[in-house]
């Protein structure tokens, strides 16, 4: 059975008049679906009971089934689903004083091989549906019972590996009859796929794009993100002039300082040439460690340092506020800790 939650809201409105109902109806189910949040399409009461008939006969509904919730004491929330052919994927909702913004998957597992990361412990295994994105939403809207008003595309996978579901994804909940959230409170971020940078670049969205960077040289870029290898320094740089011309957009660039190895003042000095003359600001990120790797992060102090050489170098700059460091927030770990725990069960 098809999954509701992949049709686009003129999608919706088409299958509606191609299966002998009016359009309107398909209005009237994204409201139930987006709005109200209900999970049974008899709850779709302003619906006839023929076309109620029809849904049930032919679409699935409801939330990804929660396997895990970890709430940590800043409120940060990590939630384990499983999805309908037992994979498992994570989702994370973050407090903000301007609202609820969560974390999204789009791949289980992940073929980038970042070597801080503990996605890439997991190799991909699949695509996620657009509808499964957008039920990660769902489900965690419903278990918060409180409108979500972000989303990063920043979870597990490659955003740009699984292009045409994120679009898809993101047409639904960017419509004002879907969850109605701004593009301008959307970003997305990518590790580096150059030809879909490009693509999405001519597609002149107004979504936010996040480049993961980490690294200013090629030489530590190669070790830390294999992607590199493919698309090297200069080639991204290359990209994002393209997308700059076509979007007139600021970037946001991300860049997780891991102690003893990109956290120099030298690092800062480079970091700053290679962006000269770019419309961005650069997101520092505290990492958070995961017990299969070897890298740890800097302390504030130290963090501080980098920040403030980077603001004497003319750089804007931020440093992000961990979030659930008490809990296992970073992208893979719920994930990879949950299926390890299987393995010794099975």
């Amino acid at each position: 059975m098809k999954n509701i939650y992949d049709y686009q809201y003129d999608e919706l409105q088409q299958l509606m008049v191609d299966n002998g109902f009016k359009a309107f109806n398909g209005r009237q189910i994204y409201r139930w679906l987006y709005k109200e949040l209900v999970d049974n399409f008899d709850d779709m009461t302003d619906l006839s009971k023929t076309c109620r008939a029809f849904l049930k006969e032919n679409f699935v509904i409801g939330p990804l089934e929660m396997v895990k919730k970890q709430v940590s004491k800043d409120g940060t929330r990590k939630y384990l689903f499983r999805l309908n052919d037992g994979s498992l994927v994570e989702s994370v909702l973050m407090r903000f004083d301007y609202g609820n913004s969560i974390c999204v998957t789009t791949q289980v597992g992940c073929n980038m091989g970042c070597k801080f990361c503990a996605s890439g412990m997991l190799k991909k295994q699949r695509n996620l549906n657009a509808s499964e994105i957008v039920q990660e939403v769902v489900s965690v809207a419903k278990d918060l019972n409180e409108r979500i008003s972000h989303i990063v595309v920043m979870g597990t996978g490659e955003p740009f590996d699984n292009y045409d579901n994120l679009m898809q994804f993101l047409s639904i909940v960017n419509s004002d009859y879907g969850l109605g959230i701004g593009a301008r409170h959307i970003t997305i971020s990518t590790c580096g796929v150059v030809p879909k940078i490009l693509e999405f670049a001519k597609g002149r969205y107004q979504y936010n794009l996040a480049i993961s960077l980490h690294a200013a040289n090629n030489e530590l870029r190669d070790q830390l993100m294999p992607i590199n290898h493919a698309y090297p320094l200069e080639e991204l740089m290359s990209a994002l002039d393209v997308y700059e011309e076509y979007n007139n957009r600021r970037l946001t660039f991300e860049y997780i300082l891991l102690k003893g190895v990109n956290d120099s003042k030298k690092d800062a000095e480079q970091l700053a040439k290679l962006l000269k003359n770019k419309h961005y600001y650069i997101n520092l990120i505290p990492y958070n460690s995961v017990d299969e790797k070897d890298f740890r992060s800097v302390s504030f102090d130290e963090a501080m340092v980098f920040y403030d050489y980077l603001c004497k170098l003319g750089i804007r700059a931020t440093i992000r506020k961990e979030h659930g460091g008490d809990i296992d927030a970073a992208c893979g770990q719920l994930r990879a800790k949950e299926i390890k725990k299987q393995q010794k069960e099975g």
